[in-house]
């Protein structure tokens, strides 16, 4: 499914919607759930989650600041947002995560995660983000602005001080399902450098682009690496459905490092066997192989870096195995 980008959305199990779907199952009320997560579920409207910002180290989860105020039986919102998953007319529901309690001494007990009407009064989208260039509207991260943004203390999910639980239970599965279509789409660009590497009328000093011993290695590592990747995922998905996602912090944090890094050098290599073609935008029809190969390519890397950095991810990784098995 992985392979087609709008294919997820004909089975609802698209970003963000399967990990937004399993954060209201998991987490919500049943007051909640009746009003966000079963119409979500139909199918009736789109969601987006919202959790890094533009000033401060959103790498670092406790730094996010954007203030969120109890007022009696509401909270007043105020701040901005970056990265939201998504902006288009569809999207009913925001997930925020933000600060009720800068003072509180642990600071994994200073955020809360709120449910967010589309059409509350103070709130806007001020931009949609192109990705390296590219315009993904409607599906591209927005910037959001939150200004004297009203909602009732029943919006709040899981209580307040939540949110880190509530993410962790969120961005884990999630990121999983992104390698997941990333090795899609990876898949496919192969595939179409396979087209290219065998076309009858490509034969430069009269061989078959393939039969070239670089070329010849060059697709033997590209199948390897996807054959390799593919594995590392179904270890992360099985060791978090066999241990719960705690238990899956190495293996979460080994796919992140390891696939967008190794998806973007792929679908480069793929590139590489259409020779001049790449890069000319006037040769970019609409829906072209070349266009779809530099999309793929530019969201690999943006997802390498909405992952997180390598050193802190590598510091999971580390941590996990620092002790030595002799």
């Amino acid at each position: 499914m992985g392979k087609v980008y709008w294919a997820g959305q004909t089975m609802n199990c698209h970003a963000p919607e399967t990990g937004n779907i399993e954060l209201l199952a998991k987490y919500c009320n049943e007051q909640q759930k009746e009003q966000w997560l079963k119409p979500l579920l139909r199918g009736e409207f789109a969601s987006a989650y919202s959790m890094t910002e533009p000033d401060v180290a959103s790498s670092d989860a406790t730094k996010i600041a954007i203030s969120i105020r109890r007022e009696g039986d509401e909270y007043m919102i105020n701040g901005r947002k970056l990265f939201a998953t998504k902006w288009n007319p569809e999207v009913k529901l925001y997930i925020l995560m933000g600060c009720t309690d800068p003072n509180n001494p642990n600071p994994r007990r200073r955020h809360s995660m709120l449910l967010i009407p589309s059409d509350t009064p103070g709130f806007r989208m001020r931009q949609n983000l192109s990705i390296m260039g590219h315009d993904c509207a409607p599906e591209s991260h927005g910037e959001y602005v939150y200004d004297n943004v009203r909602i009732p203390v029943s919006n709040v999910v899981l209580g307040e001080g939540g949110a880190f639980e509530i993410a962790q239970g969120r961005l884990g599965p999630g990121r999983i399902h992104h390698c997941m279509r990333l090795i899609g789409q990876a898949e496919l660009a192969f595939d179409y450098a396979l087209v290219r590497a065998t076309d009858e009328r490509k034969k430069p000093r009269g061989k078959l682009i393939w039969q070239f011993d670089s070329n010849i290695e060059r697709i033997a590592q590209m199948r390897l690496k996807l054959d390799a990747l593919r594995l590392v995922v179904f270890n992360a998905a099985d060791t978090m459905d066999a241990l719960g996602n705690k238990s899956g912090r190495y293996v979460i944090a080994q796919s992140k490092i390891l696939v967008p890094i190794a998806v973007a050098k792929i679908v480069d290599e793929c590139m590489q066997l259409y020779g001049g073609r790449v890069g000319r935008d006037q040769l970019k029809t609409a829906g072209s192989v070349v266009a779809r190969h530099q999309q793929y390519y530019k969201v690999a890397l943006q997802l390498k870096k909405q992952f997180g950095l390598d050193e802190e991810l590598g510091d999971d990784c580390t941590w996990e195995y620092i002790e030595p098995k002799l």
